[in-house]
């Protein structure tokens, strides 16, 4: 990574910040080396606290001091927030938008012409280098500035290129994913402890049988069907397990959570205003 390269976050809120430690922690950038703007004077405390990067007040702020700027508002934000970075925004800038549901094309005319633009849907994982991150390149992008966010997210975790058109499940998926993971887990959990089992121990047995499971899947190249019937035998505990799962629709369910929240990133990305 270029010594005099800076990333500027617009938006310092959770994924900023659990992006800037993961960049931090893969010791891809330094304190020094990342800047963050947020109108809230405690979202920029917490950010700098956890980074130990510089902030400021203004977004304007951020084109002067960082050739890369991220971002990393809600998407109802991304009109004014672009607003405020237009004047400043030059050829040398690479714009990279983790804003859900809001197409390049948005962001490319909300800037000055030629402005290189690279949308990224990354999760929150990221503070522990285990992110699960896609990305589509603008107009205007180059194969540098695609290589440049390669680098940047596979050191917080896998990265993919994928088509803008598959941007919305993508967020409906691996952005949101994390909190679907959660559920399950609070769930898994609940049913050991209405089994006997002292909760912390649930807790514990249930991050760890996910855990084990995922790695057996990324390291084995497995299909998950195959190792479901590794541990389904005839007549056994799991596939009675797994029949109440199936009365309870959470092959289904779990499919729709996905594309309701791919739906809604869509929306997101049509209402919110750049201009």
């Amino acid at each position: 990574m270029p010594a005099r390269l800076t990333l500027g976050f617009v938006g310092t809120g959770q994924m900023a910040t659990a992006l800037a430690r993961g960049f931090l922690q893969a010791r891809l950038l330094r304190p020094s080396q990342i800047l963050g703007s947020d109108p809230s004077a405690e979202a920029r405390k917490r950010f700098s606290q956890a980074t130990g990067a510089r902030v400021v007040g203004r977004n304007r702020e951020l084109p002067q001091a960082a050739q890369v700027l991220v971002i990393a508002t809600k998407p109802d934000q991304v009109g004014p927030v672009l607003q405020e970075l237009r004047e400043g925004v030059t050829p040398r800038h690479l714009v990279i938008s983790i804003a859900a549901g809001v197409p390049t094309a948005r962001l490319e005319a909300a800037l000055p012409p030629q402005s290189r633009v690279i949308r990224v849907m990354p999760n929150t994982p990221a503070l522990v280098g285990a992110s699960a991150t896609a990305f589509c390149a603008g107009r205007h992008a180059t194969r540098a500035d695609e290589a440049l966010v390669e680098r940047l997210f596979a050191a917080v975790g896998l990265v993919l290129r994928v088509k803008e058109s598959l941007m919305d499940a993508v967020t409906g998926l691996s952005g949101s994913g994390p909190a679907y993971v959660c559920q399950f887990v609070e769930a898994l959990t609940d049913g050991g402890v209405a089994c006997g089992l002292p909760r912390e121990t649930a807790r514990r047995l249930a991050v760890q049988t996910l855990l084990g499971t995922a790695r057996m899947l990324v390291e084995t190249g497995m299909h998950p069907t195959t190792l479901k019937e590794m541990v389904t035998s005839p007549g056994g505990t799991t596939i009675e397990g797994l029949q109440a799962l199936a009365q309870g629709g959470f092959h289904g369910t779990v499919m729709n959570a996905v594309r309701v929240a791919a739906e809604k990133a869509h929306r997101l990305g049509q209402t919110a205003s750049t201009n």
